[in-house]
């Protein structure tokens, strides 16, 4: 892969600037960077889905690309076909199998000589794409991967639309895996990844032996991956490859940041210098003025050529707003039953009973896929059960974060998604500065945003809407390691109730959590920090970040 004169700009902001690369093929390249740097857009101008203002990235013309997306959307998978036929589509061996049959019928009607040779050249073509995708032990191997990915047989049968999205994901990532494509692309695969699979992933991928590109927050799985880093400066607006995993990386960066605080000392100290000596003589005549002349040029040329200084990093700032008037019982969960489709053979929630006392914290913890998410979409009224009732108090009011950010209008900009919120724009842009929003951030549009930012986005309008009742499905994720804790703290502070999906065992351990759900055995028990420590494992999140 080469990148060459990439320049890209959304609206007046800058994304990339002449980036010039070269990537060797065959690599496997962690992609780093601060929240907004660019690297899902970096993804997205390789696929094609967004055109750089200038300059390219140049691939060669019959490598395949295959790609795993941060958020699985419905747009994203074939939801009327079945799990099995959408993994074996991420194989093209039946169309191209079919184009093989059609060649040879044309080849045995009798084709003039001119079209005999095109037909030989288009078979030639096709059997060494049948070769390239293993033809004869592709099914073997899906079912491989089916098995490694831990897939339910019974779900081969199921459509797509009928599955949770946990499913979806682990669905969707083993396809990517059965690709075999040339250039695979992963935007924060550990999302999907549980315990089972985690391993069996990780020595698939450090063995495949073409091109891997992942942007990732989990060090350890970086570390045990890739041979390269790709780092994405949002502050130059370019890009440097590094050999080496993210630990090499980090290293070389941490001196090459050494050596540029020592490079701007000594500047600032020449400068205070000059400075000083022509304060000293300003008045000065003859030849001393001439020096201090002199002394001005350097000056001069030294502020004309000055770099940007680095700066130090910036934290969010969060205090929770909450209502005052609340009631003993906030939440009532009785009988309830659910499945995505009246059709499915199985219920996702099967009569599930609980309810919430107030200022409890109430976790609910379980395998990826098993309904967890889908019960919080369910007590919004995002979506409706089969059977049962959800009662929600009079007086309760919900404040609802959204794993993949649904509760933010992606259509208007950060100042237009507090609309709703009775504030002067002073005070608004002042409250969001204390989430890193500053200056023309603003009026950026929340769909341009990076996960990590619309994290800090979604938290914003959390915080300063007035709620009793804090529903939060997985905050931590997208969101650095000082962020998680201080968002930690201000949860801890909350005097309201809490119902909580998550699976970060530092994050949870610090908010004194009450009694606990396990999913989908629909158990209810107190608190125990080893079953936390049990899922965290499974479902392998983000413990680790960059």
């Amino acid at each position: 892969m080469k990148v060459e004169n990439l320049s890209l700009a959304f609206g007046i902001e800058d994304i990339f600037k002449d980036v010039n690369l070269y990537i060797p093929d065959d690599k496997k390249v962690g992609i780093v960077g601060v929240n907004g740097a660019g690297k899902t857009t970096f993804f997205n101008i390789v696929l094609k889905n967004i055109e750089p203002n200038f300059g390219k990235v140049i691939i060669e013309r019959d490598k395949d690309i295959s790609y795993l997306p941060q958020v699985i959307s419905d747009d994203y998978l074939k939801s009327n076909v079945t799990v099995l036929e959408y993994l074996e589509e991420g194989r093209p061996i039946k169309s191209l199998e079919k184009d093989l049959q059609d060649a040879y019928t044309k080849l045995a009607q009798s084709p003039s000589s001119k079209e005999e040779k095109t037909l030989y050249k288009q078979i030639d073509k096709i059997e060494k794409n049948l070769t390239k995708y293993n033809q004869y032990s592709a099914e073997s191997e899906l079912l491989k991967i089916i098995d490694n990915m831990k897939i339910d047989i019974d779900l081969l049968d199921e459509k797509i639309k009928d599955l949770s999205g946990g499913e979806k994901s682990k669905v969707a990532f083993a396809r990517v895996l059965y690709s075999n494509a040339d250039i695979m692309l992963l935007d924060e695969p550990t999302n999907h990844l549980d315990e089972n699979t985690r391993d069996y992933v990780i020595n698939f991928l450090r063995n495949y032996k073409k091109s891997v590109f992942i942007i990732s927050h989990d060090v350890d799985f970086l570390n045990k991956i890739t041979d390269a880093t790709l780092y994405i400066d949002k502050k130059t607006k370019n890009m440097k490859l590094y050999n080496g995993n993210y630990d090499r990386f980090l290293k070389l960066h941490e001196e090459e940041k050494k050596t540029k605080l020592r490079e701007e000392e000594k500047e600032d100290e020449k400068i205070k210098e000059l400075k000083s000596f022509i304060d000293k003589y300003s008045s000065a005549s003859g030849k001393r003025k001439k020096i201090v002349e002199d002394r001005e040029k350097k000056l001069n040329k030294i502020l004309e050529n000055q770099k940007e200084k680095l700066e130090k990093d910036k934290n969010v700032k969060i205090n929770i707003n909450e209502s005052k008037e609340s009631s003993k019982e906030p939440l009532i969960v009785k009988n309830l039953y659910f499945k995505y489709n009246d059709d499915a053979k199985r219920y996702l929630i099967y009569n599930l009973s609980f309810s919430l006392k107030k200022g409890e914290r109430f976790l609910i913890v379980g395998e990826n896929g098993k309904g967890k998410t889908t019960l919080l979409k369910l007590i919004v009224g995002n979506l409706k059960p089969n059977k049962g009732e959800i009662k929600i108090n009079d007086k309760t009011k919900i404040g609802y974060y959204a794993q993949e950010h649904e509760t933010l209008d992606k259509d208007k900009t950060i100042l237009e998604n507090f609309s709703n919120i009775d504030i002067s724009p002073k005070n608004l842009r002042s409250y969001l500065g204390r989430f890193l929003f500053f200056g023309d951030d603003v009026y950026k549009k929340a769909g341009v945003l990076s996960p990590g930012e619309r994290a800090r986005l979604a938290l914003a309008k959390l915080a300063i809407e007035e709620t009793n009742l804090l529903i939060l499905d997985e905050p931590t994720n997208h969101l650095d390691p000082k962020t998680q804790k201080i968002i930690a703290d201000a949860f801890k502070e909350y005097k309201g109730t809490i119902l909580l999906v998550s699976h970060n065992i530092e994050f949870v351990d610090n908010l004194n959590i009450d009694r606990m759900l396990v999913m989908p055995d629909e158990k209810i028990m107190f608190y125990d920090k080893e079953i936390v420590k049990h899922y965290e494992k499974i479902n392998s999140k983000e413990n680790k970040s960059i």
